[in-house]
């Protein structure tokens, strides 16, 4: 369930929370400007007994994207979108957890072209690893705006 309010809060980031989500659409959000936005959410608490605090890794693996208007798979395998948002909920303390808490999030906004010439068709990817990208990390009240300056840059 947290990679879909991961979706939703960047998409009320972004001011797309109307829109209708298709579930295996080539990426997550566009945003009025255009931009696609891929959605990757972890964090290191999780819904049953932990030994220690969960490593973070996000999902970054290459697809065809699908077409849900014609139903049709592209040809080439890539990372579909302009920009991924990796979300963070990095609060550690299982008794005052609350995902409805903008400030318990932190958000990294990476370009997808730096991603893949960083990563190739990595899978996967660490928080360090992302880290070592230097991705922008960035508040829930920024996010829209930097996704919208980190495309005007690429």
């Amino acid at each position: 369930m947290r990679g879909i309010l991961a979706e939703y809060i960047v998409a009320s980031a972004v001011g797309k929370v109307n829109d209708y989500r298709t579930e295996w659409d080539a990426y997550d959000i566009e945003t009025e400007e255009g931009i696609k936005i891929e959605v990757k959410s972890d964090a290191y608490l999780q819904s049953w007994k932990q030994k220690e605090l969960s490593r973070i890794s996000f999902s970054i693996r290459p697809t065809k994207g699908w077409d849900s208007t014609t139903d049709t798979y592209s040809s080439e395998v890539v990372r579909q979108s302009h920009v991924y948002v990796f979300c963070v909920l990095k609060h550690t303390v299982q008794e005052t957890l609350d995902p409805l808490d903008m400030e318990q999030w932190q958000f990294f906004v990476l370009g997808t072209k730096k991603l893949t010439a960083s990563v190739g068709n990595q899978k996967s990817i660490s928080l360090s690893r992302l880290e070592s990208l230097n991705p922008i990390i960035t508040s829930y009240e920024e996010l829209h705006r930097e996704i919208r300056g980190l495309e005007l840059e690429s």
